[in-house]
């Protein structure tokens, strides 16, 4: 081999030795290691153990705070209907009373329109109870299972619980 050859040689194999090492480079920069997954891994389960639980929480609490607002609107509306008639429904009339009036003879003074449009509802599509007690009115919800009785955010709910 001539020394010219030689040399043509020597710098075509520096040359792929070149791209051969950069190609290693730029293929070892383009993944993630083990090591690094797992870290980003335990990171993402420390986030999710401390954030779940509050996010689920929070909406059967929202639910809650719903119901009580509604209960709350149909207290005010139950109003209104004993200041134009001068008592509160009866049990048995229930809210349907606000709906449309129940005994045009007991309730003379009975608004033009109806009280309400349709039936107050909790947050968990159950229909709101109506209680007369006495001079005064007792609201309840069946809660999430819409049973009476239950328990956590199953429980009965009740608007006088509510105004605590």
């Amino acid at each position: 081999m001539t020394h010219k050859t030689e040399r043509k040689s020597i710098k075509l194999l520096k040359t792929l030795t070149s791209i051969t090492t950069s190609k290693h480079k730029i293929i070892s920069k383009k993944a993630f290691t083990l090591l690094e997954l797992l870290v980003v891994i335990l990171i993402l389960g420390i986030l999710a153990a401390a954030v779940v639980p509050k996010v689920v929480g929070a909406g059967d609490k929202a639910k809650v705070d719903l119901t009580c607002v509604n209960m709350s609107s149909a207290e005010r509306t139950l109003d209104m209907f004993r200041m134009d008639n001068g008592v509160y429904p009866e049990t048995e009339e229930g809210l349907a009373a606000l709906i449309s009036n129940p005994d045009s003879d007991k309730y003379v003074n009975y608004s033009s329109n109806a009280y309400l449009k349709e039936y107050p509802k909790d947050a968990w599509g159950g229909k709101l109870i109506y209680i007369k007690k006495g001079s005064g009115v007792e609201i309840i919800s069946y809660g999430a299972d819409r049973k009476e009785g239950g328990e956590d955010y199953s429980a009965d709910l009740k608007l006088s619980k509510c105004k605590k």
